[in-house]
């Protein structure tokens, strides 16, 4: 594992289908924005023989963030696939976005992924939400390696970063992240700094000299090997000390040199069994050269010591109806499971989807069935559909390189599917079967958006619902109350980028408007109304009188109308019709505009003509008997309070409690949740919490996380509720 002596070129760029799940390693890159993840994708298919040079394909571009946003905004913004081989294994290389706002692309990539590559720059640390991913890894027992980058930076000390890794992500076992190999450092530049131009492996203490732009294997030299003995020694130990052959350590503390061979092994399977964590150096190649640093020991990492596919348990399977349905762990003869872990739209080719086979195998041409159920709440029927395969491709840059069949383990684009979306279950006609959906992060940013011009709004809900379609962290709203058109988006970043797809992708220009939240009227007091409605005109005319009481009833009670007329003051067929005036002009409201809730209105007495009176009459009554009580009544204007719980690490929670406070919130309580965090609980204001997923990133350096639920409508401060109304009654 990157102490053999010979690498194993790639297959220059070939898109091959593997042919046995043994042969395939899935891996994910993760990493805070910057890291340097994207760089490394490149560098390893420069290294498997992949791309011509550093980056490149054939038609010039590169294989990672080749989307022509990610190119305006120097960052990725989705999860790309790169394939490559090597050692007779083919690597899905799998490269997310480190940014907070595109998150949901790297829980596909995790659920996709057998193992992880956690990506740290030598310059900047590991972050707070780096750590919080390690985390969820260890809760689900993933195979993971730390790669170190921006060892070329002027303050890098690969040692220092290596200690900050293991006080990072070794909590329960610091001796579990070691470095495999320690840096070779070149002449010093003027500035002092000296580069890195080689590594020296531990286990085999053996010379890998890059500086000539290619990997070249020697000997230490006396003088060198003594450097590394500390670091060789503690290695080793923390391997023995997770040997499943129990009598190795008892040989090693006695004194007994132990193969190196025998500890490549263990090493080995302590990796893949996700209780080692090696720290290796990667580094880009410069220009001209063939090889990075550091990359062909990674992609030995990954190759024999990252598992197959073959170990991870089998997904939890059922029928779409809910039966379980257990299925052997990874065969490719068995019934066909796999799942869409990415949809975007091709211009010319149409809707492809991204596909990890669990189970099965999959061809083009075949007739599959798509199941999609438990993503409502985004915009996302479920549903039940047969539809055709289309080509099977690996991706590669702008590029889609047919393949013959992808088997379970394997990952391949499928061209062609138009009904299904991110989290679908694929599986066969005749044996429909169903993959729990995995957890995705609740978007909680609102964008209130309407259509530039008649021409757009014509195109706009198509292009909405293949936006949401293709990005299941996006949740479309289409708010009765507000009569706004909503997309709930994780943050700016993610707003931004689903502007410009709308824009330039679905040919859809759209205007932001500031969101509303839906607002309430009450009555604060009871109060009494009375509506005359008499029109004599010539012909038929109008004439309806009634009076009304109002009083105000508990939150939740909505509108109560009650009939206490007595010796038919108004007649029975008519009182209807004053139920439906008084409904129809408290959904108007009789302060603001906005819906009265919460009264009790009572019919009292009225007066009806035997000509002159009608159900029209009425209406218009019991409508000008509400408005009259509200004139002589004191109204509340209600706003919606969200509950909020923020978990949030220790040392922001007086940060945080201070701002929900200043938003006019009420913290109801705080409990411990273990690892350094506090659940934070509190009532604040919907209007107040609007931009919350930003500032809350910002407040506490992207490490906290909060949700939000409805809780009821109550009174506005008098001074807020009298800007309202002023700015109702300005508004044309």
């Amino acid at each position: 594992m990157g102490d053999k002596a010979n690498a194993h070129p790639g297959a220059a760029g070939r898109a091959t289908a593997a042919d046995h799940p043994a042969s395939v390693r899935n891996v994910v890159l993760v990493g805070h924005s910057g890291s340097g993840k994207t760089t490394l994708v490149e560098a390893l298919a420069l290294t498997a023989g992949a791309v011509n040079r550093a980056g490149r394909v054939e038609d010039g571009g590169t294989v990672s963030d080749y989307d022509e946003i990610e190119h305006r905004q120097q960052r990725s913004v989705q999860l790309s696939l790169v394939p490559v081989e090597w050692g007779g294994c083919k690597i899905n290389v799998l490269d997310t976005p480190g940014y907070a706002d595109f998150v949901g692309e790297l829980r596909a990539g995790l659920r996709a992924a057998d193992a992880a590559l956690f990506v740290v720059s030598a310059s900047d640390g590991v972050d707070g939400s780096t750590r919080m991913v390690w985390e969820e890894c260890a809760a689900v027992g993933m195979p993971r390696a730390i790669v170190i980058t921006h060892l070329e930076a002027a303050r890098a000390d690969f040692d220092e970063m290596t200690r900050t890794c293991a006080e990072a992500f070794g909590a329960d076992d610091p001796d579990a992240v070691l470095p495999l190999y320690l840096p070779l450092h070149g002449a010093p530049a003027p500035d002092g700094h000296a580069p890195v131009t080689g590594l020296i492996g531990l286990l085999s203490q053996k010379l890998f000299d890059y500086s000539s732009g290619e990997r070249k294997e020697s000997e230490p030299g006396p003088d060198q090997l003594p450097l590394i003995d500390e670091a060789r020694n503690r290695l080793i130990e923390g391997i023995i000390s997770e040997s499943e052959d129990e009598t190795l350590m008892d040989r090693y503390l006695g004194g007994e040199e132990i193969d190196v061979k025998t500890l490549v092994q263990d090493l080995e399977r302590a990796v893949a069994r996700g209780v080692f964590f090696p720290v290796l150096a990667a580094a880009p190649a410069a220009e001209g050269a063939r090889q990075g640093l550091g990359t062909v020991e990674l992609l030995e990492l990954i190759t024999g010591g990252f598992p197959t596919p073959l170990e991870p348990e089998a997904p939890t399977v059922t029928t779409p109806d809910g039966k379980p349905r257990e299925i052997k762990a990874c065969d490719p003869n068995g019934p066909l499971v796999a799942e869409v872990v990415k949809t975007a739209s091709d211009p010319y080719v149409g809707r492809i989807s991204l596909v990890r086979v669990f189970s099965g195998t999959l061809r083009p041409d075949q007739t599959v069935h798509v199941s999609g159920h438990g993503l409502a709440d985004r915009g996302h029927e479920d549903h039940d559909v047969d539809e055709r395969v289309g080509a099977l491709s690996a991706p590669f840059g702008k590029q889609q390189r047919t393949l013959s069949h992808a088997i379970a383990g394997d990952m391949a684009c499928v061209a062609k599917l138009n009904r299904a979306e991110t989290g679908d279950t694929l599986s066969a006609k005749d044996d429909p079967l169903l993959m729990e959906p995995w957890e995705m992060p609740d978007p909680l940013l609102p964008l209130a958006i309407h259509a530039h011009s008649k021409a757009d709004e014509d195109k706009l809900s198509q292009g909405l619902s293949r936006l949401v379609a293709e990005d299941p962290t996006m949740r479309l709203e289409q708010n009765q109350d507000t009569h706004q058109v909503v997309l709930w988006c994780l943050g700016e970043a993610h707003a931004d980028v689903a502007l410009e797809r709308l824009r330039n992708r679905y040919g859809v220009q759209v205007d932001v408007v500031p969101h509303k939240v839906s607002l309430r009227e009450t009555f604060a007091a009871k109060s009494a109304g009375r509506g005359r409605h008499v029109k004599q005109s010539g012909g038929h005319g109008q004439y309806a009188i009634c009076e009304i009481e109002v009083e105000p009833l508990p939150g939740g009670s909505g509108i109560e109308f009650v009939d206490k007329v007595v010796g038919g003051a108004v007649p029975r067929q008519f009182i209807p019709s004053v139920e439906k005036g008084v409904r129809a002009q408290a959904a108007k409201g009789v302060a603001a505009g906005y819906p009265l809730i919460d009264v009790r209105v009572t019919l009292l007495d009225g007066k009806a003509h035997s000509v002159d009176s009608s159900d029209a009459a009425f209406q218009t009554a019991g409508a000008l008997a509400l408005r009259e009580a509200a004139a002589d009544a004191k109204i509340h204007l209600l706003e919606p309070v969200a509950e909020v719980s923020v978990l949030v690490g220790d040392d922001y929670v007086g940060a945080v409690m201070s701002d929900l406070s200043g938003r006019r919130g009420r913290v109801v309580g705080t409990e411990q949740a273990g690892g350094g965090r506090t659940l934070v609980r509190a009532e604040v204001p919907e209007i107040e919490i609007d931009r919350y997923a930003v500032d809350l990133r910002s407040l506490s350096h992207g490490t906290a996380r909060f949700s939000r639920r409805y809780a009821r409508h109550e009174p506005m401060p008098a001074h807020i509720a009298e800007k309202i109304r002023e700015q109702a009654q300005d508004s044309p």
